[in-house]
């Protein structure tokens, strides 16, 4: 049987270290043991449930993966790093050649696109891997599209929360704005409610044991009137929604490689449907 050989890279960050157990465990995969790293991080390798992976810093990686091609062949990258380095990631997976499924938020997303839209290899890009998620935003997007200005005049509430340690705004909810203004409501990426103070996410309600790992997001719309409220909310606790979503993100894009189909970006409503 032939394995998927994955690089997961972001280590000794929190969805990176939840993603090595999965990828070891899963009889489609072989999980590449280098990883790549930020600038800050001092340690040469990480230790995730028994698998010592060899951390690669910037300054390190454009020798290092000429060694880990050598090493495994052909593999796939899965980037969960920093959203300051999403472009920069970008430039090296299309620079040498390997595929690559994007599940960092932030960064110049336009140039992102088209730093693979130029490539020899093609790429899975999302603001969000939790295939449920994923497939909400589809519907959202429908509706936006056969029912503009649906909700013309409501005010419009976006209250996100995770943990501390995420630097920037969700994607999700940034995604979910431009369905909104396609549905008549005038809202701003700006106008997004971040909640990142444990103190505060624990008067939500969120679990204490997941102050380190969730995603609750609350979209509130309100009539001109003040009669008539609408509130979407959908709650995450932890990170293991988004393994399977990451692996079937995977799986695609080496049937799209195998293929030689390149230069494509394809989003995960792209993986949902199969296509």
């Amino acid at each position: 049987m032939t394995h998927q050989k994955i690089m997961i890279n972001g280590l000794p960050g929190n969805v990176a270290r939840t993603l090595v157990p999965a990828v070891v465990s899963d009889d489609r995969f072989e999980l590449v043991k280098y990883s790549l790293t930020g600038p800050e991080i001092e340690e040469d390798a990480c230790t995730v449930d028994g698998n010592t992976i060899t951390l690669v810093r910037p300054h390190e990686r454009d020798q290092a993966v000429k060694t880990i091609l050598i090493e495994y062949g052909n593999f796939i990258s899965v980037d969960y790093t920093h959203p300051k380095a999403v472009n920069d990631n970008a430039a090296f997976y299309c620079k040498h050649g390997l595929p690559f499924v994007m599940g960092t938020t932030g960064g110049d997303r336009a140039a992102l696109e088209r730093t693979v839209e130029n490539a020899s290899i093609s790429a899975v890009i999302a603001p969000n891997m939790a295939k449920q998620i994923v497939g909400f935003q589809a519907m959202m997007d429908y509706a936006a599209k056969h029912f503009p200005g649906l909700f013309s005049g409501y005010c419009l509430e976006i209250r996100e929360s995770h943990q501390a340690s995420k630097a920037d705004t969700s994607g999700t909810a940034k995604a979910m704005v431009q369905y909104f203004n396609q549905l008549g409501v005038s809202f701003t990426e700006s106008d997004i409610i971040r909640v990142r103070d444990p103190e505060e996410q624990k008067a939500l309600g969120i679990p204490e044991a997941h102050l380190n790992g969730h995603g609750w997001h609350t979209y509130t719309l309100v009539s001109p009137d003040k009669n008539a409220t609408f509130r979407i909310v959908h709650k995450i606790n932890g990170r293991d929604i988004y393994i399977q979503g990451t692996f079937d993100a995977v799986m695609f894009l080496a049937k799209k490689s195998a293929a030689d189909e390149t230069g494509k970006v394809f989003s995960m409503i792209d993986v949902l449907k199969g296509g």
